[in-house]
């Protein structure tokens, strides 16, 4: 596992983009502070830039760095969740831009899973995670159902668990600095 943190941390590092397996489902990432990497997400996905994108984090001081504000409830979402959780929260700042919906929210994403987890405390940045699909196509539930438009269009694809099958995606949350919740994914 080393070598694949390793060597998915020099293409990130370097502006590039990886296929990579998350918690849930297998992702297409890059650093989420690198507006033309998100840039190129976007564009390998054949997606418009106001569909949004998640970022994965691995902790409370990332969490700050990103969001100013926390509510208390979204760590005891996140606490109580038996299944991968994403937040949709308000004000984020310290991202690209392009990352970032219209109305200032971003999805987010604590891991525990190994590799996300040692990538993001080498890179000390979030990473971010899409589904490793063309947009509107259905998200593939394991590494053989992914395009090879896909594998071939990122720059790095790692080599762990390429054969685990994951069909779920994560539940989505938005959470607004007022308190409101609204389940968007179940």
């Amino acid at each position: 596992m080393n070598e694949e943190i390793i060597n998915a941390y020099e293409v990130i590092k370097n502006g590039g983009i990886i296929l990579y397996p998350t918690d849930t489902v297998w992702g297409i990432g890059c650093d989420a502070t690198n507006a033309e990497a998100v840039a190129k997400i976007y564009k390998l996905k054949q997606r418009a830039e106001t569909q949004s994108m998640i970022v994965l984090m691995n902790g409370e001081k990332m969490m700050y760095n990103v969001f100013k504000n926390i509510p208390e409830v979204a760590w005891q979402i996140w606490e109580l969740s038996d299944k991968p959780t994403t937040l949709i929260l308000d004000d984020a700042r310290n991202v690209a831009p392009n990352i970032i919906a219209a109305d200032k929210s971003l999805g987010v994403r604590l891991v525990k899973e190994p590799f996300c987890y040692k990538l993001m405390e080498r890179m000390k940045k979030p990473l971010v995670s899409t589904s490793a699909n063309i947009s509107g196509q259905p998200t593939p539930i394991a590494f053989k159902d992914i395009s090879p438009e896909i594998i071939n269009g990122v720059d790095y694809v790692v080599k762990l668990n390429q054969d685990k099958i994951n069909g779920k995606s994560s539940t989505i949350i938005k959470l607004t600095n007022d308190s409101q919740v609204k389940v968007i994914r179940k």
